[in-house]
C-alpha cells in the first residue's frame, strides 16, 4: 500500500473555484485562484481571455444544445433521501511539486461536466431480468473539485459525495468510479456514515486512479469485508472475477507496460545485462534453466538489446527510478526522495570508474586507519572537477545533504556504532566472533559435527576438499577437552564460506581487481557463552585442476604472525560480506518474495483474508527490486564494484538458489536446527533450545517468530475452520499452485514444498513468507552501515593474496601492517561508493510502517481479528522492553560485545533514519 505524509506549507496556494453565470457567447475554459483571489479565465467566442470572479459550490453538468454553443447548467440534487459519503483522496503529485497542467485540465474538465463519478454496487441484491447481475445505482459526483485547497505536497484531502438512495441497492458491497478529468489521483478510502439497515459502511482503496480513457473497465472497489472465494455475495462474483483477470493482464497487448497498466506478470532475470555496450557487459540469463534457476521477477515488456534479443534494454539512470512496476507497487513520494538520493550518491552509475579515479587524483588507498577515520570525524576533500560535476547535476540541497559540505568540499558520513565507543574494539576476536551472533549475517554459522570438515563438492569434479585443519591446529585450544569431546559437548562451530565459492574461485580471481580465497572458520564455545576463533583455513583451486591448496592459520597476538592473523580474519569477513549481500539478503529476501508478491495479486481478490493478511508486507518490495536491477545487481552496478565475485556476483546467486534455497526451512526453527544451532525440545518455550543460549539474533529472533506465527495461526483459524476448507477455496490453491509453478518454476519438482491441504500449512507457509519479509530481512538489512559503515571491520573485495615469506609485500606487512591491510583490502573509490550505498539501506524512510502496523485501522470489520491485531501489537511492545533489559544484563556478553553495541536489530519499532533497528512490516528497501 502507498501512503503519504507531508508538512510542508506550499508558497503558492492554487485554488480552484467557483464560476460565475458566463458573459453571453463565452466557454468556460479553467478556474482558478492565486492566492486566495478567486478568478475564473474565460475564451469569448471571437477567441479572446476574459477573467471574472466566480461563485461555485456544485459541480457543473453540461447539456447539448441546438445552438451551436454548449449551454453550462447547474443540476442541484435534492438532499432528501440522500446517503452521505467522505471520499479521502490526493491529487496528482510528482516528487512534491504539483503538476500545474494537470490542475488546470482538471479544473477544465470539471467545469465542462467531466467530473468524477461513483456508483454503489449492491452486496445483497441483483437484478434477475440483468442475469442476477448486481444492483447497480445511479451515478453520484465528487463536490467541490475545483475549490478544494490542493497544496504543493503530497496531502490528503476529503471530498462530499451524496449517492441517492434506492432500496433496491440494499447494503453496498463495491463501488464503481470513473474518472473523467486528464489526470490521475491517489483514491484512498470511501466512507459512507448512514446507510439503512447497516450504518458506516467503510472501503479501503488506496489505489492509483487514472483517467477513464486509460482502462478498459472502470475501477471497482470492494467494502472492507472479508470473503472466502465461496462466499463472495451472488452479486459481487463477476467484479471480484474480473478485478483479477485485469490484474493478470489477461486483456493486455504483450509489450512494454504503462504506467497506468495493473498488470502482474513474471519474466527471468534477462535485463541484468547490457550485451549492447559490449560482451563485457553480457550477463547469463537468471531463470527458466537447470544450470541458472531464479525467482521470477515482475514482468515490464520493454524491448530487447539490439545483440541479443532474449535480453531486455536497460534503462538510463535516471528514467530507472520510474521503471514500470504496478502503479500501486511504486514508491510514495518520501521513499522516492531517497532512492533519488540513493542513485546520486552511487557515483559510479554517473560516471565511469576510469573518470572517477581521475576526478578523485591518483590516492588510490587509504594511507592509514586514521585516513578512514577522516570519513566520520572531519571528511576528505573531494577535487573541484567531482565537486563542479556533482554541483551541476544535483539539487543544492542534495548536494548540501550527499556531502554535508556547508561550503567545503568534505565528503563525510555518521560515525558507524561499531567504532562509536570504541575505535579499535572491531580487531579484537571475540568481537570478530561475536559479530557471527549478532552481526550483519549472523545466519550462515554451523555447529561442527564432524573432523575435520568436509566437503560436499563432487569428488569428481573437485577432486578432494576436505579440510586441512588438524589435531595440532586447535588441540591446544579447547580449554583442555579432546576434539570428540568439544564436538559431542556443542563446542565447536563453524563458518564455511568454502564449497559455495570453491567453483567460481579461479572465474573471480581471473577479474581485475579480486584475489580472493575459500575459507573455513572454526570457533570454540567458551564457559562465558563467547565464541573464539581457533583456526581459518584459507583455499585456492590446486593449480593442476582437481583439489585445492590450503593453509591454515591460527591466532597470534605478537610479531608478523599477528598481522597475518589479522589479514587472516579480514579475508572471512570479506568472503562472508559477499555471501551475505548476494545470498543471504538479495536472494534469501528480495528475490524470493517478489514472485509471492505477483502470485497473490493474480490469484487472491483483496476480498480474501490471506490477501489481506499477507498485502502489508509486499510494500514497496516490486519497486525496490524493480529499481536494483537497473543500477544495483545490473553489470556494472554498485554490487558488482563494490563485493568480490565481481561479474560473477549475480549468477552465483543463482547457484546458490539452486543448491540451498528451500523454502520450509526460511522458518526460523528449521532453520536453526538445520545448522545444528538448536535442537528440538517440547519443553522449551519455542520448542526449540539454542545451543548456544546467548545468540542475540536467535533469541530475539524465536521471540518474534512467535509473535507472528501466533497472529498468523489465530487470523487463519479465523476464516479456515477445517482442512477441508483449504482445499476447496478456488483462490487459495489457484495462488499456491501458481506461486510454485509460476513464481518458482524452476523449484516447481521439490518434494518440500508444502501441499496446502491443512489449515496448519497454510498457517506455516504465511508465518514464513511474513517472518522473511519484516523480522528476517531487518536482521540482516539495518545493520549494514552500523556494522559495514567502517570498512576495515567488513571488508568487501581483497585485491592481493596473503603475502609470503621473503616477498615485498611481507616486508610491508611487518614494518607497516596497517598500509599492508588497506592495500589488501577494498580500495578507497570502492569503499566510498560501498559506504554511500549502505548508509541509504540501512535508513528507515520517515513513512515506513513496521511490523503489526496497518495504515488502516479500518482493514476489516472483524472484531476478532482486529482484537487479535491488536494483541499482536502489544507482544510486540512487550519485546521491546524484553530486548532493553537483555542488552543491559552483564551476562550476556554477546548482547554488546567488545564493540560495546547492543543488539536492537530486531527491535520492532525505530524512528526515521539511521537507527541499527526497527522490523518494516516488508522489504522496503
Amino acid at each position: 500500500m502507498l501512503h503519504f505524509k507531508c508538512q510542508h506549507t506550499p508558497p503558492l496556494n492554487l485554488i480552484r473555484t467557483k464560476p460565475p453565470p458566463s458573459p453571453c457567447g463565452a466557454r468556460l475554459s479553467s478556474a482558478v485562484a492565486v492566492n486566495g483571489r478567486p478568478l475564473v479565465l474565460l475564451f469569448s467566442a471571437a477567441g479572446s481571455l476574459l477573467m471574472a470572479n466566480v461563485r461555485r459550490s456544485r459541480p457543473l453538468t453540461v447539456s447539448a444544445a441546438k445552438s451551436s454553443q454548449s449551454t453550462t447548467t447547474i443540476d442541484p440534487p435534492s438532499d432528501d433521501n440522500k446517503i452521505k459519503g467522505t471520499l479521502v483522496l490526493m491529487k496528482k503529485n510528482l516528487l512534491e511539486l504539483i503538476d500545474l497542467r494537470a490542475s488546470l485540465i482538471d479544473g477544465v474538465h470539471e467545469l465542462l461536466g467531466k467530473s468524477v463519478s461513483l456508483r454503489l454496487i449492491s452486496a445483497v441484491n441483483t437484478d434477475p431480468g440483468n442475469g442476477n447481475q448486481a444492483k447497480i445505482g445511479k451515478p453520484a459526483y465528487l463536490e467541490n473539485w475545483i475549490t478544494k485547497f490542493t497544496p504543493l505536497t503530497a496531502e490528503e484531502c476529503a471530498f462530499e459525495v451524496n449517492f441517492d438512495w434506492d432500496e433496491k441497492i440494499g447494503v453496498p458491497g463495491a463501488f464503481i468510479i470513473r474518472n473523467e478529468h486528464g489526470s490521475e489521483f491517489y483514491l484512498k478510502s470511501l466512507t459512507l456514515g448512514n446507510v439503512p439497515g447497516e450504518g458506516k459502511v467503510h472501503f479501503d482503496c488506496n489505489s492509483w486512479v487514472y483517467p477513464a480513457d486509460k482502462y478498459k473497465k472502470d475501477r471497482v472497489f470492494f467494502t472492507n469485508k472479508t470473503y472466502l472465494s465461496s462466499e463472495t455475495p451472488v452479486g459481487l462474483k463477476k467484479f471480484r472475477e474480473e478485478e483479477l483477470v485485469t490484474l493478470r493482464g489477461d486483456d493486455v497487448k504483450k509489450g512494454e507496460l504503462q504506467k497506468w497498466d495493473r498488470v502482474y506478470d513474471y519474466a527471468y532475470y534477462n535485463d541484468l545485462g547490457s550485451p549492447d555496450k559490449g560482451e563485457k557487459y553480457a550477463r547469463p540469463i537468471l531463470g527458466g534453466s537447470t544450470e541458472f534457476p531464479y525467482p521470477r521477477r515482475g514482468r515490464t515488456g520493454r524491448p530487447a538489446t539490439k545483440k541479443d534479443p532474449n535480453s531486455e534494454s536497460p534503462l538510463p539512470l535516471i528514467e530507472s527510478l520510474f521503471i514500470y512496476v504496478p502503479r500501486d507497487e511504486r514508491f510514495g513520494h518520501l521513499k522516492m526522495s531517497d532512492l533519488i538520493a540513493y542513485a546520486l550518491k552511487s557515483i559510479s552509475q554517473i560516471l565511469k570508474p576510469d573518470e572517477l579515479a581521475t576526478l578523485l587524483g591518483h590516492q588510490k588507498e587509504f594511507n592509514s586507519l586514521e585516513d578512514v577515520l577522516k570519513l566520520y570525524e572531519g571528511g576528505i576533500e573531494l577535487p573541484d572537477g567531482l565537486m563542479r560535476f556533482v554541483s551541476s547535476t544535483t539539487p543544492a540541497e542534495t548536494v548540501k545533504e550527499l556531502f554535508r559540505t556547508d561550503g567545503e568540499r568534505l565528503l563525510k558520513f555518521p560515525v558507524p556504532q561499531v567504532i562509536k565507543e570504541d575505535k579499535s574494539a572491531w580487531r579484537t576476536d571475540e568481537e570478530f566472533a561475536r559479530e557471527m551472533l549478532a552481526g550483519l549475517n549472523p545466519v550462515s554459522i554451523h555447529r561442527l559435527q564432524e573432523f575435520p570438515p568436509a566437503s560436499k563438492l563432487d569428488r569428481n569434479v573437485y577432486g578432494d576438499q576436505t579440510s586441512k585443519i588438524n589435531k595440532e591446529h586447535i588441540a591446544d585450544k579447547l580449554d583442555g577437552l579432546s576434539i570428540d569431546e568439544a564436538i559431542n559437548k556443542n563446542k565447536l562451530f563453524i563458518l564455511d564460506h568454502h564449497d559455495s565459492l570453491m567453483p567460481y574461485l579461479e572465474r573471480i580471481n581471473k577479474t581485475d581487481l579480486v584475489k580472493g580465497y575459500a575459507s573455513r572458520t572454526l570457533l570454540f564455545l567458551t564457559n562465558d557463552g563467547t565464541l573464539k576463533p581457533i583456526a581459518i583455513e584459507l583455499s585456492l583451486p590446486h593449480p593442476g585442476g582437481v583439489g585445492c591448496t590450503s593453509e591454515v592459520y591460527t591466532p597470534s597476538s605478537q610479531g608478523v604472525e599477528s598481522h597475518i592473523w589479522q589479514l587472516a580474519k579480514a579475508y572471512v569477513a570479506i568472503n562472508d560480506s559477499g555471501y551475505h549481500q548476494l545470498v543471504s539478503h538479495w536472494l534469501r529476501t528480495h528475490a524470493v518474495i517478489e514472485p509471492v508478491i505477483i502470485a497473490t495479486n493474480r490469484q487472491l481478490s483483496v476480498l480474501h483474508p490471506i490477501h489481506k493478511l499477507l498485502h502489508p508486507h509486499f510494500r514497496d518490495t516490486m519497486n525496490v527490486n524493480a529499481v536494483a536491477r537497473q543500477i544495483l545487481i545490473n553489470a556494472g552496478g554498485v554490487l558488482e564494484n563494490t563485493v568480490f565475485p565481481a561479474k560473477y556476483s549475480m549468477e552465483w546467486s543463482s547457484v546458490m538458489y539452486k543448491n540451498s534455497w528451500v523454502f520450509p526451512e526460511q522458518a526460523l526453527p528449521k532453520d536453526l536446527i538445520k545448522r545444528g544451532m538448536a535442537v528440538e525440545d517440547s519443553s522449551a518455550s519455542h520448542g526449540v533450545r539454542l545451543l548456544i543460549e546467548d545468540y542475540p539474533y536467535a533469541a530475539d529472533g524465536l521471540e518474534i517468530w512467535s509473535a507472528i506465527k501466533t497472529w498468523v495461526e489465530e487470523y487463519c483459524s479465523f476464516y479456515f475452520k477445517t482442512d477441508e476448507m483449504v482445499q476447496k477455496d478456488s483462490e487459495l490453491q489457484s495462488w499456491w499452485k501458481e506461486l510454485r509453478e509460476e513464481g518458482h518454476g524452476d523449484k516447481k519438482d521439490e518434494p518440500w514444498w508444502p501441499k496446502m491441504q491443512t489449515v496448519e500449512e497454510l498457517i506455516e507457509s504465511c508465518t514464513i513468507i511474513i517472518w522473511t519479509a519484516s523480522a528476517y530481512h531487518a536482521a540482516i538489512n539495518f545493520g549494514q552501515y552500523p556494522y559495514g559503515g567502517y570498512p576495515a571491520n567488513r571488508p568487501s573485495i581483497s585485491r592481493r593474496f596473503m603475502p609470503k615469506e621473503g616477498t615485498p609485500e611481507y616486508e610491508q606487512l611487518k614494518n607497516n601492517p596497517e598500509k599492508a591491510f588497506l592495500e589488501t583490502v577494498t580500495p578507497q573509490l570502492q569503499t566510498l561508493l560501498g559506504m554511500a550505498s549502505i548508509e541509504i539501506l540501512s535508513r528507515h524512510s520517515a513513512d515506513e510502517l513496521y511490523l503489526g502496523q496497518r495504515d488502516s485501522q479500518e482493514w476489516t470489520t472483524d472484531t476478532k481479528i482486529l482484537q487479535a491485531s491488536e494483541n499482536f501489537r502489544n507482544k510486540l511492545k512487550a519485546l521491546e522492553e524484553r530486548v532493553t533489559k537483555m542488552n543491559k544484563d552483564d551476562k550476556l556478553k554477546n548482547r554488546t560485545g567488545p564493540v560495546k553495541m547492543p543488539y536492537t536489530l530486531l527491535y520492532p519499532t525505530s524512528d526515521p533514519g539511521l537507527t541499527g533497528k526497527g522490523i518494516p512490516n516488508s522489504v522496503s528497501i
